[in-house]
């Protein structure tokens, strides 16, 4: 392609909506372009990153035996409302209705869709297993769009399904899409570590997330580098030691504290520590009022705390002043587990019934209760673990420290069982005859997400820094001067041997001053950079390795050798 052409709108300035090293950068290489929040264009350059991904995952998918097909972005309601998602999937779903008011929504997931395919199509286990996949739109009316493509309300999702016997069928689907997931982000060059997630919304039981390691991640990990344990903050059992001091219970004491409302002006208040403390949150879902009874100086892990109560996350709110005011009687900041007003049920976390002599909100304004102890002065439901993991908690499998770091999830795989096969009526007959429930797994891999992350791990200052492997162009062949006649046939003669090489090449032909073309090649990434200068006329050039920052002159004849060497060293065959 040559530059003179090509529709490539890039920004010098950073744009002031962009949040992350992907977002600004992506927008300022002209790669894409906002329409509404949320929603994006993928201009020529993004567009072809985009499709490199896009068919390093169809490779993998292909190999691995799953089959492609199609599937519309529009669903009806009654596939929905048979599996019970209708409701329950929540607020991000876009929801219509055409002109003869029958209901529809813009697929944020195609479980009900794949689903209600097969159940009319496979009816012999001689038929099974069976995988399938497509890539496909999805759309999801996020509350807050953020992060540019990694947090968006319509992207591209590889999403497959399998379609097995049993158990040990859907194991064997599982592994095979654990493997082929392990190869797709490989080949993308990413950094990424595998990690136990919480099923959410998608229902099921084992589930895994493939995590890019990012600084700008959404999602926490928790992993041991002793042992193989890893999963996000909502899922990672929190395991510590509960440090008691204390051997017998205190007479209990009701304590002034005038405008003390938060865990850190009570530590400064009674000069003590956080672990003396016992925090009471109140929640609202759309049945009951919830206390959530956790030590002071740990977080709720409220996704934990829905999965507890078998919810929707998006059902599960923080009770407003007056709910709150209404079952303690008392302002924000003064809650505690003794003497609620009305029906509350109480969930308290495992680890506060180990702790002794601790300070409780005093449901009363302005006060507190000091050497308050479980069992003797609160009780309530016991909930074995409803926090949120820290660094330095135990490992739940060998008990050394956890670490902590952050990630962008790419890819997850879920086991769903029979949880949409046996709502939507989907079943096979067995050897006897016998009519079963498919047991299937479903798989997603974000595209947009995946190009996002990759810029992530691959840039500095000056701009993208893109794999090999994914790059919109191998190389760029960028001529110092267009007046220069000699320059301008020796770039036109690279340009057209590489390219019969089988590259993906730009010829840099603007009349664009050299500084200029060199920042734009900086910018886009583009990871070999050919420089036909003032020695063309030698058959001299300068070649380039983007980010390593090293120039080299060297023959025309060198080229191809020093490209081979290259891809080679990133891993790849030429």
């Amino acid at each position: 392609m040559k530059m003179s052409k090509l529709y490539m709108p890039t920004l010098r300035e950073v744009p002031s909506e962009a949040e992350t090293p992907s977002h600004q950068l992506l927008l300022r290489a002209g790669m894409i372009r906002k329409l509404v929040s949320g929603v994006y264009s993928f201009l020529p350059l993004g567009n072809k990153a985009l499709r490199k991904v896009e068919k390093i995952v169809r490779e993998e998918m292909d190999i691995s035996g799953s089959q492609e097909v199609l599937m519309s972005a529009i669903q009806p309601a009654e596939i929905w409302k048979e599996s019970g998602r209708w409701s329950a999937y929540g607020p991000e779903m876009f929801r219509l209705k055409d002109r003869h008011e029958r209901e529809f929504c813009l697929g944020p997931t195609h479980e009900e869709y794949f689903t209600d395919l097969i159940k009319n199509e496979l009816n012999s286990y001689k038929q099974l297993p069976l995988n399938i996949y497509q890539i496909q739109t999805k759309y999801r009316d996020e509350k807050r769009p953020r992060f540019g493509l990694i947090r968006s309300r319509e992207f591209i999702m590889k999403d497959a399904y399998s379609f097995d016997m049993d158990d040990a069928g859907l194991d064997t689907s599982y592994k095979e899409m654990w493997e082929a997931y392990d190869k797709i982000f490989t080949r993308c060059a990413l950094k990424f570590r595998i990690v136990e997630g919480d099923s959410g919304a998608m229902g099921g039981s084992d589930s895994h997330e493939f995590m890019a390691i990012s600084d700008i991640g959404e999602s926490e990990i928790a992993y041991c580098n002793d042992c193989d344990y890893a999963a996000t903050d909502e899922k990672a059992k929190c395991v510590y030691v509960i440090k008691n001091e204390d051997t017998e219970e205190l007479e209990i004491e009701k304590i002034h504290t005038p405008s003390v409302k938060t865990i850190e002006s009570l530590v400064e208040f009674f000069d003590l520590t956080g672990d003396k403390f016992v925090k009471t949150l109140i929640y609202k879902t759309e049945d009951e009022i919830i206390a959530a009874i956790v030590p002071g100086n740990r977080e709720l892990n409220e996704i934990k705390l829905a999965n507890y109560l078998k919810i929707p996350d998006h059902e599960l709110e923080l009770a407003d002043s007056d709910t709150i005011k209404k079952v303690t009687g008392a302002d924000i900041g003064f809650a505690g587990p003794m003497g609620f007003k009305g029906k509350v049920r109480v969930l308290i976390d495992s680890r506060v019934t180990q702790m002794k002599n601790v300070i409780i909100g005093g449901n009363e304004t302005d006060y507190h209760i000091k050497n308050a102890n479980y069992n003797r002065d609160f009780k309530g439901e016991i909930v074995e673990d409803i926090l949120l993991v820290k660094e330095g908690d135990l490992c739940p499998k060998c008990s050394s420290p956890l670490k902590i770091e952050r990630g962008i999830e790419v890819g997850n795989i879920f086991k769903l069982g029979t949880k949409y096969s046996s709502s939507l009526n989907a079943t096979y007959l067995d050897e006897n005859g016998k009519s079963q429930d498919f047991l299937m797994g479903s798989y997603g891999i974000g595209i947009n997400r995946t190009v996002s992350a990759i810029v992530e791990q691959n840039h500095d200052e000056k701009g993208i820094i893109w794999p090999l492997v994914v790059a919109p162009y191998h190389v760029i062949v960028t001529i110092v001067s267009m007046k220069n006649k000699e320059q301008v046939e020796l770039g036109e003669k690279i340009y057209q041997e590489l390219k019969a090489q089988g590259l993906d090449v730009l010829l840099d032909d603007r009349t664009e001053r050299p500084g200029v073309k060199f920042k734009d090649a900086e910018l886009i990434g583009i990871p070999i950079r050919v420089t036909i200068g003032r020695k063309a006329d030698e058959n001299i050039v300068e070649y380039v390795i983007r980010g390593k920052g090293e120039k080299f002159e060297i023959k025309t004849d060198e080229i191809l050798i020093k490209i081979k060497e290259e891809f080679k060293n990133q891993g790849l065959d030429f």
